[in-house]
């Protein structure tokens, strides 16, 4: 059984005068799932996790779960490029009370096929919840094949796989090698619908983190059959997609959010407010998808 179907939202994590700002991140949550978001996915990219210290990261990751209160599944990132500390995040994760862990890719590291076998097997071996897969090979230099998959889904707590090439060819032949047991969720927004349709279970979203309703009913959509409203709700968001990733995400969405006006325009180096030439984007396309 999927951890969810639908929308998943990679959270974006508010900072205020350099800590993590939790009041703001209350307000997000109740607003997501106000709005309809059926997954809360905390401490990813989107929510600047490689910047939260150890300790941080699992105080986000229980305020998230204690917040959400069992509303919707709560999915906590806990990937790392060393084995054991993904590990100890992967063991603390669960202890707070999360329903599944999204595990990128060794990054940096860059292990052989064998190295990314064995080191999803021991964060597997080491939990009793599902664990979602991530792979996302722009930002880590190391992609999940197909193959591989197919081999990792062997493991009964990897039930599933954030799909972030951008590589439909390997979408494709990822859908032909897995099982209906194993879960796809687009990691790419304006591929949701294109990967949806190879039988994926929905996305994990950036472009939630200000448009939650519009992004579920695309979902929605085609979930009850009406495929061709549901590309149309694609094709609509598209450049409001590209605004958000014309700098390194997370820098556009969260100036988005503080547009919206959900949270302080902070960050934690090396991420740092986008270009005066981005703002003025966001605003034109937030505006013309009717956001502000």
């Amino acid at each position: 059984m999927a951890i969810f179907k639908g929308v998943g939202v990679a959270i974006v994590t508010p900072h205020k005068e350099g800590r993590v700002d939790f009041d703001a991140l209350r307000n997000l949550i109740e607003w997501h799932i106000a709005e309809g978001t059926d997954s809360i996915v905390v401490c990813g990219t989107t929510g600047e996790a490689a910047t939260l210290d150890y300790d941080e990261h699992i105080e986000v990751v229980k305020f998230v779960a204690d917040t959400v209160n069992k509303r919707v599944p709560v999915i906590a990132g806990t990937g790392s490029n060393d084995t054991s500390f993904a590990v100890w995040l992967s063991v603390e994760s669960e202890k707070v009370g999360v329903d599944g862990l999204l595990s990128v890719t060794p990054y940096y590291n860059k292990a052989t096929q064998k190295g990314l076998l064995r080191h999803y097997y021991e964060v597997a071996d080491a939990i009793n919840i599902p664990m979602l897969l991530y792979s996302v090979p722009s930002r880590t230099g190391v992609n999940i094949t197909p193959a591989m998959a197919k081999e990792l889904k062997k493991h009964k707590n990897i039930q599933g796989i954030k799909e972030a090439s951008g590589n439909i060819s390997q979408i494709v032949e990822m859908a032909r090698l897995i099982d209906d047991d194993f879960d796809m969720y687009s990691g790419n927004d304006d591929q949701v619908i294109p990967v949806m349709s190879l039988g994926a279970s929905g996305v994990i979203s950036t472009v939630a983190n200000i448009a939650p309703k519009k992004t579920h009913e695309m979902v929605q959509k085609f979930f009850e059959g009406d495929i061709k409203g549901a590309a149309a709700m694609q094709l609509e968001q598209k450049p409001l997609i590209d605004a958000l990733f014309c700098e390194v995400n997370p820098v556009p969405v969260k100036a988005a959010v503080h547009l919206l006006g959900k949270c302080e325009l902070e960050y934690r180096l090396p991420m740092c407010e986008p270009e005066d030439s981005t703002m003025e984007r966001l605003k034109r396309e937030m505006k013309a998808y009717g956001l502000i």
